[in-house]
């Protein structure tokens, strides 16, 4: 897990600035101290703390938003284990909600080795992404858990029942009508995909597929740029949005 105290992000090109919406929903506040955002690594976006990152994710989100009028759909893709891909993932959602008339959604894609609910410190009793998939009765609203922060959402990968994850999860039609039917429901609501690693398998290339935008994280210093371009090579170039580079990863 990455110290967000020590960690900054860099956003490499294909990327432009966007304005803001209105804002709305003025009466919402968190719940959690700074304290308990730093335990969950979430950066303490409060009081000035932490500016130089605060500005950094919020500098992404806003080129983010200057690719699309509509909500859309972001794939978060670590280039090997270790990257701080899931640390990308959940703090760029979180930045999303600093315009209080947007609403984000994390999910954790990553099967075989989840960890935003383990990180976020949520309960995730009723299941996951996986458990949804894997039962043809599952609500879509069991599944949706609150985080302590306003506007953000997390969907938890889950636990299968059946044991081996399977990246053809992803491929199904019931993964592909999940996203639309969560992205149409709230017209305000824009979904981030925390993603496996992208070398080593074919899940990150599957999800980018459901994606209308892709974040390739590199760690700073431990990936070659071999590395970056064999994972780049993964994703159509038409939704490829750049390269996070992460440090302290």
């Amino acid at each position: 897990m990455n110290d967000f105290n020590h960690s900054t992000v860099n956003a490499m090109d294909k990327m432009t600035d966007a304005g803001h919406r209105s804002v709305a929903r003025r009466n919402e506040s968190t719940s959690l101290t700074p304290a308990q955002l730093a335990e969950r690594s979430i950066i303490p976006y409060v009081d000035g703390a932490n500016r130089q990152l605060v500005d950094s994710f919020r500098e992404l989100r806003t080129r983010l938003l200057a690719t699309s009028n509509d909500n859309f759909i972001t794939l978060i893709a670590p280039v090997t284990d270790g990257c701080g891909g899931s640390f990308v993932a959940r703090n760029l959602a979180l930045a999303m909600t600093f315009d209080q008339s947007k609403n984000a959604l994390l999910i954790d894609c990553n099967l075989r080795h989840p960890s935003q609910d383990t990180s976020m410190k949520i309960d995730t009793s009723r299941g996951g992404l996986i458990n949804y998939l894997e039962d043809p009765e599952a609500e879509v609203e069991s599944m949706l858990y609150s985080t302590g922060i306003p506007r953000l959402k997390l969907i938890p990968a889950g636990r299968s029942s059946y044991g081996e994850m399977e990246s053809e999860y992803f491929s199904s039609f019931r993964m592909r009508l999940l996203l639309d039917s969560l992205r149409s429901s709230y017209s305000d609501r824009y979904i981030f995909l925390d993603s496996p690693p992208t070398l080593g398998a074919p899940d990150a290339r599957m999800l980018s597929e459901l994606a209308d935008v892709v974040i390739l994280v590199a760690g700073y210093a431990r990936n070659t740029p071999t590395d970056i371009a064999a994972a780049a090579a993964n994703f159509d170039p038409r939704k490829f949005a750049g390269v996070v580079f992460n440090e302290n990863a």
